[in-house]
């Protein structure tokens, strides 16, 4: 594909996970036959998230929702073609976050008001020792909150970093006395946002992850 000019600021949408009027065959051959080899529940979220992909990224490339180069086997990260910038989608419930950036972008989303009744174990198990401690030393009410707005970004940076939860989740520090997510192992420290929107909590990663337009 010819090289394009690019959108500087990241953009993000957040809406229900249905495929509205207007989206319809959209989608690759490609992409139909990896549905048609799905569950029909996931066959059903794998059409309407990548038709929406496809609707809302094509005209940032000045492109028809057809015409993306888009490569997104189900279970795998979304990827476009080379010069063409990259994606991040997450679902929770029937919401669907997705984002498009310039340089690597990672999202995740999460019901603002889930419940986490094991809160302080969850912080004991998957979280670094000095960042579970101080989780533990608030309140019980605010515990869930803290450790949902600390899972979203950790969630969001082990997409930044194309790697796995059961890899990296533990080495993921979010120090939110001074507003930093560090990896410990790596010494990474790259800029992250948490938004709550609708009752929703946002949380993306990347070098152009602050100060993005969202549709």
């Amino acid at each position: 594909m010819p090289s394009r000019v690019l959108p500087t600021l990241t953009h993000y949408w957040l809406r229900p996970l249905g495929a509205p009027a207007g989206t319809e065959g959209v989608l690759s051959q490609r992409e139909l036959t990896w549905a048609e080899g799905l569950p029909p529940a996931l066959a059903q979220r794998y059409r309407a998230s990548r038709s929406l992909l496809r609707c809302w990224v094509a005209p940032l490339l000045a492109l028809e929702p057809r015409e993306l180069p888009l490569h997104s086997p189900p279970g795998q990260a979304p990827r476009l073609a080379p010069g063409c910038g990259h994606l991040s989608l997450s679902h929770s419930g029937d919401r669907l976050l997705l984002a498009w950036s310039p340089q690597p972008i990672g999202v995740d989303l999460e019901w603002a008001q889930r419940p986490l009744p094991a809160a302080a174990a969850l912080a004991r198990r998957f979280y670094p020792p000095q960042e579970a401690a101080r989780l533990l030393a608030l309140p019980a009410a605010a515990q869930a909150r803290a450790l949902l707005e600390s899972w979203v970004r950790k969630e969001a940076a082990i997409k930044w970093q194309g790697s796995a939860l059961a890899r990296d989740l533990r080495h993921w520090l979010w120090d939110g006395d001074v507003g930093e997510l560090r990896h410990l192992a790596e010494g990474w420290s790259p800029p992250s946002v948490c938004r709550e929107i609708e009752g929703w909590l946002c949380g993306a990663v990347g070098e152009a992850a602050a100060g993005g337009i969202w549709g």
